[in-house]
């Protein structure tokens, strides 16, 4: 399959994947972008057969939905299938079959865990005396290896195993890294309030206001948080704009 596909095609192609939300519409989702990230592989693959060329291209302009940065596992996977002449409905199949869970996993652990992780850490850097250009230059240093990471070993881990990534998913332990990064937002939101409470004044320098917005906020969590869709992201996102806004006043 390697020598079916060069290098350069397969860097072209997981480049591309950067701009899979680029064309997100309501009728195909990622589903246009996932194309367009196909098409070095494809070009490679049906050289000098401009109608398979074609029929492969359109077949992955249809419908597709997933987490954005997972998406890669599909990419790679799909890659891999039309290299080894699974046949489009066997491609089609596969991608309807993981489009679902690399949305879940994507979703519980980028967006409801390592960018709330990620943000808290860089607000508490700030409110413990870091510079903000610092605290901003190494949120964006961390959360971007991360993900950047994650696209990478998806992409390569799909073109690896193809109809079996499942598998290699299953191996990788997603969802236990969902919950032990989960564990240590524990303690990076603790380092967070500790920061603030410790701070010059403390809270209740803040005045009455801002002292009932954080009670309200802690009440309203602790009763409702658990219905409330992605609350870890909720409750990070609410505490950071509190403590931004308070920040611009004071």
């Amino acid at each position: 399959m390697s020598a079916r596909i060069p290098p350069t095609a397969l860097a072209r192609t997981f480049a591309r994947s950067f701009l899979i939300q680029a064309s997100w519409n309501y009728r195909t989702m990622i589903g246009t972008g996932f194309g367009f990230a196909m098409v070095p592989g494809i070009r490679a693959l049906f050289r000098g057969r401009e109608a398979e060329m074609e029929a492969a291209v359109g077949r992955h302009l249809e419908h597709f939905n997933a987490h954005p940065y997972l998406a890669s596992v599909a990419l790679g996977a799909s890659l891999r299938l039309e290299a080894d002449e699974a046949g489009p409905e066997t491609v089609r199949r596969f991608k309807t079959a993981v489009r679902g869970p690399l949305g879940g996993l994507g979703d519980a652990l980028v967006w409801a865990t390592w960018l709330p992780v990620v943000s808290m850490a860089a607000v508490g850097l700030y409110w413990l005396g870091v510079p903000g250009w610092l605290a901003a230059g190494l949120f964006l240093l961390l959360y971007n290896t991360g993900h950047v990471g994650l696209r990478l070993w998806g992409f390569r881990t799909g073109l690896a195993a193809g109809r079996n990534v499942a598998g290699r998913l299953a191996a990788a332990g997603l969802s236990a890294w969902t919950t032990r990064l989960r564990s240590w937002g524990v303690v990076v939101l603790g380092v967070l309030l500790g920061a603030l409470l410790g701070g010059a004044g403390g809270l209740g320098d803040a005045g009455a206001l801002w002292t009932g917005l954080a009670v309200l906020g802690f009440t309203v969590g602790l009763f409702v948080g658990h219905h409330v869709w992605r609350p870890a992201a909720v409750v990070a996102v609410a505490t950071i704009a509190l403590l931004a806004t308070w920040g611009m006043l004071r």
